[in-house]
């Protein structure tokens, strides 16, 4: 009987890790925005350049980094978010669930220069 007890607890244990490192990998991808301080916005994930990727849920977070500056995300069915407003100046995160479809992010000071899009499938 101890010996039927002493091995539950050990699987118990061992069943711990396992659980938080699929956790881990289970965590929603993060998105990374920029404005400024200069005339520039991007979105990346991982350091790369997003062009594509999967829809789903995503963190995103902006790092607004001039107060003339702002940053919006347009995509599929009216879906628009003012991420950061104008003369917002900081970082701000949000969870978004990104539909199939294209999308457009901008500043909406200066959207005729400022801007990038991503596709997501």
């Amino acid at each position: 009987m101890r010996r039927s007890v002493a091995l539950v607890a050990v699987l118990a244990a061992a069943a711990v890790p396992a659980a938080n490192a699929l956790a881990r990998h289970a965590a929603t991808p993060v998105l990374t925005g920029t404005d400024g301080p200069g005339f520039t916005i991007d979105l990346k994930m991982n350091g790369k350049a997003v062009k594509t990727l999967k829809a789903g849920t995503y963190k995103v977070v902006i790092h607004d980094m001039a107060s003339i500056h702002g940053y919006s995300l347009d995509g599929p069915h009216g879906f628009a978010k003012d991420l950061s407003p104008v003369p917002f100046v900081g970082t701000k995160t949000v969870t978004l669930n990104l539909k199939a479809g294209s999308y457009k992010f901008y500043c909406p000071a200066h959207e005729p220069t400022m801007f990038g899009h991503f596709t997501a499938h």
